[in-house]
């Protein structure tokens, strides 16, 4: 199982498009690197940001 793949490799691991992917890189601040992405940092990264993103309270 490869570990550093393409945008477009990891987009369709993820399921986001590939666009989506390399502004994720950028926002998250996770390097591109030779034109591949670590798969594990970047997974992380998203992990993070989901887990510190405040939930709306109900109503």
């Amino acid at each position: 199982m490869a570990i550093h793949l393409t945008p477009t490799e990891l987009a369709r691991e993820t399921g986001l498009s590939r666009r989506d992917v390399i502004e994720k890189c950028v926002e998250l601040g996770v390097p591109i690197f030779q034109g591949r992405i670590d798969k594990t940092l970047f997974m992380a990264s998203l992990h993070q940001q989901s887990a510190e993103r405040p939930t709306p309270a109900s109503a």
